[in-house]
């Protein structure tokens, strides 16, 4: 399982280091795309595979699921792990998530995510503020 909050650097070649906590459930290779809430997505392959399937149930009759499986899967691109443990992010990304130098990694359950420094910090602010009340909302989830 990925979990944990890891603040690390992209180099100027866009370059970023993974933590060594995750790159075994990772592997030498996953897939990186956009996320939700401004951040980077990355997925194992193997639960790349599960999210595919699930994906392709979504009616293509349905404005709103082209859009949304359009600019999923426009982004994705495999990164694969160097010697030093390092995956590239091309720029296109990082300027959608805002990333220019600081940034989290952060484990989710079955996929990491990767924000600016700025965007976390707002968003860990806001939810730290508000958990009580997600967490009463969890119920409506069965948690």
């Amino acid at each position: 399982m990925l979990m944990g909050e890891f603040k690390h650097n992209i180099d100027a070649k866009g370059r970023l280091i993974m933590p060594a906590k995750f790159r075994e459930e990772l592997g030498d290779t996953f897939i990186i795309t956009r996320g939700l809430d401004g951040c980077l997505f990355g997925y194992p392959l193997s639960q790349w595979e599960l999210l595919q399937e699930k994906l392709k149930q979504l009616p293509l009759a349905k404005k709103d699921a082209r859009a949304f499986t359009r600019f999923f899967y426009s982004a994705a691109m495999e990164a694969e792990l160097d010697k030093q443990g390092r995956i590239n992010i091309p720029q296109t990304l990082l300027d959608y998530a805002k990333i220019e130098k600081e940034c989290r990694i952060v484990g989710v359950a079955d996929r990491i995510e990767i924000w600016s420094n700025e965007k976390w910090e707002e968003f860990a602010d806001e939810a730290a503020e508000n958990f009580e009340d997600i967490a009463e909302t969890m119920i409506d989830f069965g948690l």
